[in-house]
């Protein structure tokens, strides 16, 4: 069952390369932040009907002008989008002249053009964009048109900026209507570039670590959400863009060196092998696909609590398994998935920065079954049962520490300490 939820962002374990580096990746390029501040000509579009100066649109044009003047708000200059002139053809165009009135819409079409291009261009805020597909493309001219004559009322659609996810209009609002000081309107602009990362709707899984919640989306509205804990601040949950591909049921956790190390060896140099089998560990030789199972004895559990070795662990599916009874599975590098956990009472924490880097999930069962539209249930003890996604869904994991909440803003720690090197490129590249 479907809950519509406002998206206000109130109402983790194994992997094998850590992402801490390539979050320090993290970096606003003044040719990323802004176009060109020289007004160019623009590039034609194609040829349409009204839809600017069609009967019921007369707002429209008004709301678009306001967005272009104010376009210095999303890094971006006026001039580029010829403001001398566009206030004056829409003026002539209302006399009831009929050149001057194509001569408007087509300038205003051509604007609208450029400028919504120029902000599905997400400048570069660290995201790792494991599918090349989700990174975010300048749509072509005749799509942009198209989608803005679907708009059932174009003034709106121009006011809430619908080739945009839907918090970018609201945040922008705050910086145009001057709510705020400097200090918070730098790292609302912050926001709104991590939020052009984002679709505008679709069908979604959306992770802003920050806010240490998940949810469901589907066109615009958010049908479901949970909590969920990320990385450790060590350990950063990177921001990253992917497809989820399949569902592994009854997973392995193959443990990381060196939560293995941390957390693990310290136990077995207590306890011995009784201790590896009462938690389901394996020792295996190697971290190929072909690794054979070794005995604990051959291991020096000394050098790898030292650091001088590493040893390969695996946790059997059960109970106790930290993977839980399922991981979402989006292949990368960096080794990061969702997964359930048996750690229930985690989620019940104000801050839930626990994991290595993963996320884990309050309710994964709810996720799957909202993925594959029936509820996911292993067949037998096999492990490692792998089951395909017919169409693969988008994962975000973001980190917007500014949020709409109503007409106000909510703002969430900066549990990564990314902003303020953020706004400080920001205005570097502003200057």
């Amino acid at each position: 069952m479907h809950h519509n939820i406002t998206v206000d962002g109130r109402t983790g374990a194994g992997r094998f390369v850590r992402p801490a580096l390539l979050c320090a990746a993290l970096f606003l390029t003044p040719a990323a932040l802004s176009a060109p501040a020289v007004a160019q000509p623009m590039a034609l579009v194609p040829a349409q009907g009204e839809l600017f100066f069609r009967p019921g649109n007369e707002a429209a044009a008004n709301e678009l002008l306001t967005l272009l003047a104010t376009s210095s708000a999303d890094g971006l200059d006026p001039k580029r989008y010829r403001m001398r002139e566009l206030p004056r053809l829409v003026r002539s165009a209302r006399s009831g002249n009929p050149q001057a009135r194509a001569r408007a819409e087509r300038a205003l079409s051509e604007a609208y053009v450029r400028y919504a291009q120029d902000l599905r261009r997400a400048p570069n805020m660290g995201v790792i964009y494991v599918d090349g597909e989700l990174k975010p493309q300048a749509p072509a001219a005749a799509t942009l048109l198209a989608q803005a004559a679907a708009a059932p009322d174009l003034a709106r659609y121009m006011r809430e900026m619908g080739w945009l996810h839907p918090y970018y209009a609201q945040l922008r609002r705050q910086i145009t209507d001057n709510r705020l000081d400097p200090a918070k309107r730098g790292l609302v602009q912050v926001n709104m570039a991590r939020i052009r990362s984002l679709p505008a709707s679709g069908r979604y899984v959306l992770v802003n670590a920050a806010a240490q919640r998940l949810f469901m989306m589907e066109g615009t509205q958010a049908v479901d959400m949970m909590r969920v804990v990320v990385g450790k601040p060590v350990y950063p949950t990177p921001m990253m863009a992917a497809l989820i591909r399949y569902t592994s049921l009854r997973p392995y956790w193959n443990v990381p060196s060196d939560l293995a190390a941390e957390r693990i060896v310290p136990n077995v140099i207590k306890g011995g092998a009784p201790y590896l089998k009462a938690k389901g560990y394996q020792v295996l030789s190697d971290w190929s696909d072909k690794a054979k199972l070794v005995s604990p004895a051959s291991v020096d559990w000394k050098a790898v609590a030292a650091g001088r070795k590493e040893v390969r662990l695996r946790q059997l599916p059960g109970p106790a398994n930290s993977m839980g009874d399922m991981k979402f599975m989006f292949p990368n590098p960096q080794g990061i998935y969702l997964h359930d956990t048996p750690q229930d009472e985690l989620f019940g924490e104000a801050a839930r920065l626990f994991s290595g880097g993963c996320v884990r999930l309050e309710a994964a069962h709810r996720l799957g079954a909202w993925l594959y539209g029936k509820p996911l249930k292993a067949k037998g003890a096999a492990p490692e049962q792998k089951v395909p996604l017919a169409q693969p869904v988008p994962v975000y994991l973001t980190y917007l520490t500014v949020v709409p909440s109503g007409s106000e803003l909510a703002y969430y720690e900066d549990i990564y300490k990314r902003d303020a090197p953020a706004v400080a490129r920001q205005r570097l590249a502003a200057r």
